[in-house]
């Protein structure tokens, strides 16, 4: 088997792991209320983070330029509940015409 193939096997079985941890450890008790309310913010979190790094992120340095222009219209769309497809038709259009200038 090749490396990059064993590494895929092991990093399948961690996440199958970790996954199942949660209810192997808490069987059919709940979470408190915050701790759950915590647990469902976190996917929404993660995902605005990771947007974040691979807009501003160059390598090793930060790198603000056009990009972080279509990320902020974005944000503000989908914050005034616009359809998914406004919402990246308007962060493209604000990027192109940033980069235009």
């Amino acid at each position: 088997m090749s490396d990059a193939a064993i590494v895929l096997v092991v990093l399948a079985a961690g996440t199958f792991a970790l996954k199942s941890a949660g209810p192997l450890v808490l069987g059919e008790r709940k979470l408190p209320t915050r701790i759950q309310t915590m647990v469902d913010l976190l996917p929404a979190a993660l995902l605005a983070s990771l947007a974040i790094v691979s807009t501003v992120g160059d390598g090793e340095r930060v790198s603000i330029d056009a990009r972080l222009v279509g990320l902020a219209v974005a944000g503000l769309a989908l914050w005034r509940r616009a359809p998914f497809v406004v919402v990246i038709i308007a962060a493209a259009t604000a990027t192109a015409l940033v980069r235009a200038l």
